[in-house]
């Protein structure tokens, strides 16, 4: 994972001290290092950045000025030698506060919460993508989050979700390049299951949410896979 960051910091030594733990840590790359506010405002009008160390106390706008101006919200960390401006800060829901002198291993638990965060939303992200199906002469909009699993009928597919069941003229093949391969896995020449509902897999079978899906030995490994990562 490469964490695209800017730092804003008036303090020269600060903000090298930074550097040196971004760069050391092999995941965060510092884009730009910025000594106020208002330079840092100008460049996150036209970039986009995954994280911004952010100073509260400097010399002009500060660090909460900052986050008052930009539109897009980047995950921040705060940077400060004081402890007063913490209450402030966590109401900005700002993803960490450091205050300094603060360790490598300080820094790494901070970048760890950014990472946990990002990945989280985007799974969520994932989660609450729609997928568009015709059924019985209606367009039908299905969130992947309420999908349980997709079986093959032939020239139709059933889609099951949790309280109903949709069956629509399409085929496994086209579904497959349709769908998130990070979300579903076809286990069976007739089955396509949402791994996030996986409640179970043993003895050739997939437990989804109380329903009993076979999985093929060809698909094995490919589902242990997926397990593997979800984990």
């Amino acid at each position: 994972m490469n964490i695209k960051a800017i730092i804003v910091e008036d303090q020269p030594m600060s903000a090298e001290i930074l550097k040196k733990f971004c760069v050391r840590s092999g995941i965060v790359n510092v884009l730009h290092h910025f000594p106020d506010a208002v330079l840092a405002a100008e460049f996150l009008q036209q970039n986009v950045v995954d994280l911004v160390f952010l100073d509260v106390e400097m010399p002009g706008p500060s660090g909460f000025d900052l986050l008052d101006q930009i539109n897009m919200q980047p995950q921040v960390i705060m940077t400060t030698a004081h402890t007063n401006h913490a209450f402030t800060a966590f109401e900005y829901n700002v993803c960490d506060y450091l205050k300094k002198p603060y360790t490598y291993q300080r820094f790494l638990d901070a970048v760890g919460k950014v990472i946990t965060i990002t990945a989280n939303a985007k799974e969520k992200k994932k989660g609450e993508e729609d997928i568009f199906i015709k059924c019985n002469g209606q367009v039908i909009r299905l969130k992947t989050s309420e999908i349980l699993y997709m079986e093959s009928m032939g020239d139709y597919v059933r889609f099951v979700t949790k309280d109903k069941k949709y069956i629509t003229h399409n085929s496994m093949k086209k579904l497959l390049s349709q769908i998130d391969p990070d979300i579903f896995c076809q286990v069976h020449r007739s089955y396509i299951v949402n791994m996030c509902k996986l409640n179970d897999f043993r003895d050739n079978n997939a437990s989804i949410e109380g329903h009993l899906i076979p999985v093929s030995k060809a698909n094995k490994a490919k589902v242990k896979k997926h397990i593997k990562v979800l984990q």
